[in-house]
């Protein structure tokens, strides 16, 4: 089992270059929110903005349009109940923080399977679609990336008695499914076909809704950057750590809002990269 520590970070991050541009840096597309639910599609906007993406398009119900636009102004919008949109066009997309279980929410997944040559990453209702339609588990396109909290898992693929079970069965699953768990937790574990990684920061300051939000837009983004998908998650989860354990200095446990971990991403990419060429 391997650490995920920031000398391990240090061995892939790719300092941004000064004559990039907005292009240089990808596309993402986030398929989040619903009525009620917004906030995680406006969590995981933000949280993916921050961790360095060139463009942003947030799939969101038309209803809904003006919480994003008011609140992301980076972000471009198209909505739920058009037709799908060409998916070649996005480096990276990530589908589930507040969508529900509708037919339409159904329909977009569906779609998403069908994409290839492009990170996926499925997260809390797209996870619970996949749970009640095992089938489409079989459809995963190749290093598709879960990020499932302990709930989720078990709906998944059974249950689990504790976490030491679960990554051995998220073992035997990722080499059947030839995708990559991000199995959340109070040391999240980030599982492939061959190999195992374990975060070394983070904080109980983190045990509130809305921080796996904010995760899925932090790997969303550095797959859309270039990153491989492994290399996407252990980027995302060490520095939604990172940042966490920053937060700590302005606030406490009890009192850490996700919101105040997304405004720490930014100290967390400085502390990376000291000392880096």
């Amino acid at each position: 089992m391997q650490a995920i520590t920031i000398d391990f970070i240090k061995t892939f991050f790719i300092k941004r270059a000064i004559n990039s541009h907005k292009g240089t840096h990808g596309h993402a597309l986030l398929i989040a929110g619903e009525i009620g639910k917004m906030g995680a599609s406006v969590i995981a906007s933000k949280a993916c903005l921050r961790s360095g993406v060139g463009l942003l398009t947030v799939n969101s119900p038309q209803n809904e349009r003006m919480i994003i636009q008011s609140t992301v102004p980076e972000a471009m919008v198209v909505f739920r109940e058009n037709e799908p949109i060409e998916l070649m066009n996005f480096d990276a997309i990530a589908i589930g923080p507040g969508i529900g279980q509708s037919q339409l929410s159904k329909k977009w997944l569906k779609q998403i399977l069908t994409t290839k040559n492009r990170t996926i990453i499925l997260d809390a209702d797209a996870l619970n679609m996949l749970a009640n339609a095992n089938e489409l588990l079989y459809q995963l396109p190749n290093q598709t990336i879960l990020t499932p909290h302990p709930k989720e898992f078990d709906r998944l693929f059974g249950i689990c008695e504790n976490t030491e079970e679960r990554i051995a069965l998220a073992k035997k699953k990722t080499r059947e499914l030839h995708c990559i768990i991000v199995l959340k937790g109070h040391q999240t574990h980030i599982i492939s076909e061959d190999s195992i990684f374990v975060n070394t920061n983070g904080n109980a300051g983190l045990a509130k809704g809305g921080s796996g939000d904010a995760l899925t837009g932090m790997v969303l983004a550095f797959a859309a950057q270039g990153y491989l998908p492994i290399e996407a998650s252990q980027l995302a989860v060490f520095l939604h750590g990172l940042a966490a354990d920053l937060t700590l200095e302005s606030q406490s446990h009890e009192s850490m809002l996700i919101s105040d971990v997304i405004a720490n991403i930014g100290d967390s990419f400085k502390t990376i990269q000291n000392g880096l060429e």
